[in-house]
């Protein structure tokens, strides 16, 4: 039976280790989704500038980003791009949720997190995360390697993980 694995990072640094490490445990990183509000001190801005990068739908799988967002997350993730969520800003997002997300713009974040099968008031929670600097990192995957993400997201110093 397929999960949802989630886990909030502080720092971006740590969420790419952990797509970095499931990846060596060879599981399909086109299963992660990764979502992060731009023009923070938590963004991928590399010179700490505080303007964020830009970002087009480019395919991160092929490696092609545009300013750099995902920085190393690039060849990792599929569907990355920016979006602007009413009430919250300009977001980076990668991985499944990308579309979830440019999809139902009305229900922002929320609605596609409900759509990976989170409960609303969690993904509510979640979208405050994103609102305040953090890194929202989300995985579907076959219950057998939950332990398995959950230990590499610990290990990676996500705040929370959760299971749906």
């Amino acid at each position: 039976m397929a999960k949802t694995i989630v886990g909030v990072f502080e720092d971006h640094r740590d969420a790419e280790k952990a797509a970095r490490l499931v990846k060596d445990e060879g599981l399909k990183t086109s299963d992660i989704s990764i979502i992060t509000k731009q023009g923070t001190e938590n963004d991928y801005n590399d010179d700490k500038s505080g303007q964020g990068y830009s970002m087009t739908n480019d395919n991160v799988s092929d490696g092609v980003v545009t300013g750099g967002v995902f920085g190393g997350l690039a060849g990792l993730l599929i569907g990355a791009g920016t979006m602007i969520i009413p009430g919250i800003g300009i977001i980076a997002a990668a991985g499944p949720i990308t579309g979830l997300i440019s999809g139902a713009i009305t229900g922002g974040i929320v609605g596609g997190l409900v759509d990976l099968g989170i409960p609303e008031t969690e993904s509510k929670e979640y979208e405050k995360d994103v609102k305040e600097g953090k890194i929202v990192w989300s995985m579907r995957t076959d219950s057998s390697y939950v332990d398995k993400i959950k230990s590499i997201l610990k290990n990676c110093g996500a705040a929370e993980v959760e299971v749906y």
